[in-house]
């Protein structure tokens, strides 16, 4: 998590350079050379957690312009001057302002102010396990009905393709089939349902030479995969500099790891083979092989082929537990 404080006065600056310290994160003066509103456009969009040091007020008011939602809005958490109160005040599960709230507590000597009502009534939170456990929230409307549920002391029922180690929370019944209320894994989801992507997923391409980043999209569309569960792509080191692929890769965020005929030729497994691509690569498939030495695990998609490019996916080693807080 990047982190970065502004102090609103020279005692809070003081605080503001401990806190980056310990969090490995900057610091800055209000008006040192940005006004408050100006800081704030400038990392709101930028940082995942941001720290005002100063009143509560003043962070409101500097935020209000830029909010959009729970789902993108980064951490935000207001400490006072002294050192006296930590309050998460945007953000507090998905983007884990309350746990950063606690561990800017104890870094200070302050009370993290926790006021979300999970967390007062100890009750399972499904969107800070889901931070905790490296997925993505896809449906984020459907959390209120969730934890309303919870709180209401009824039972929610999770759906999940991995398997989770532990017993689950109160409240929280594991279903072996639909119906359910949250799902874990990727395959497409109603829009009822609280849908949670593992971000596991390596995307293995081959593609032919001068192929465009539209066919690449295409193709990609496709295979109907969450865009949020890819964390790498993977291709063939003769890929590496192909415009179209950089591209592709660019326009989603995605890093493009790429290997030698050698390596992926020394990839264990079944390929979905081809002639042409191993006299054009010298080895037999590149988008399966690929992503499993990418990804150290297993195949989720094989070869999917058409105009130009081969796409599959593979997902790397990855364990659920019903761990819901970091411990600071």
């Amino acid at each position: 998590m990047s982190v970065t404080c502004l102090a609103f006065t020279e005692k809070g600056f003081l605080l503001a350079q401990t806190l980056a310290r310990e969090l490995d994160g900057t610091a800055e003066r209000s008006g040192r050379p940005y006004t408050l509103q100006q800081w704030t456009q400038q990392h709101f969009l930028q940082e995942r957690a941001l720290i005002y040091v100063g009143a509560v007020g003043i962070a409101v008011r500097a935020l209000a312009p830029y909010l959009q939602s729970k789902a993108v809005d980064p951490a935000v958490v207001v400490v006072d001057e002294c050192a006296r109160f930590a309050i998460p005040i945007l953000s507090g599960h998905l983007g884990g302002a309350n746990d950063l709230a606690r561990k800017v507590a104890k870094i200070c000597g302050a009370m993290p102010v926790i006021t979300t009502a999970t967390d007062t009534n100890g009750i399972f939170a499904v969107d800070e396990w889901a931070r905790r456990q490296n997925c993505a929230v896809l449906h984020t409307a459907c959390i209120r009905k969730i934890s309303g549920a919870l709180l209401a002391g009824e039972k929610v029922r999770i759906r999940t393709e991995i398997p989770v180690c532990g017993n689950p929370p109160s409240g929280i019944e594991v279903a072996e089939q639909d119906p359910c209320d949250v799902y874990v894994g990727f395959a497409p989801q109603p829009e009822s349902v609280l849908w949670l992507v593992p971000k596991v997923v390596v995307l293995g391409v081959g593609c032919r030479k001068g192929i465009s980043a539209e066919i690449l999209e295409q193709a990609w569309e496709r295979l109907a995969i969450p865009e949020q569960a890819v964390c790498q792509v993977a291709s063939i080191d003769l890929k590496a500099a192909e415009p179209g692929l950089q591209e592709f890769c660019r326009r989603h965020g995605w890093e493009l790891e790429t290997y030698s005929v050698v390596q992926l030729a020394q990839v264990e497994g079944k390929f979905s083979a081809s002639t042409f691509v191993k006299q054009v690569t010298g080895v037999d498939n590149v988008c399966e092989r690929a992503a499993i030495l990418a990804s150290g695990g297993t195949l989720l998609h094989r070869k999917m082929a058409g105009g130009g490019v081969t796409l599959a996916a593979a997902v790397r080693p990855y364990r659920l537990d019903w761990r819901f807080h970091n411990e600071w």
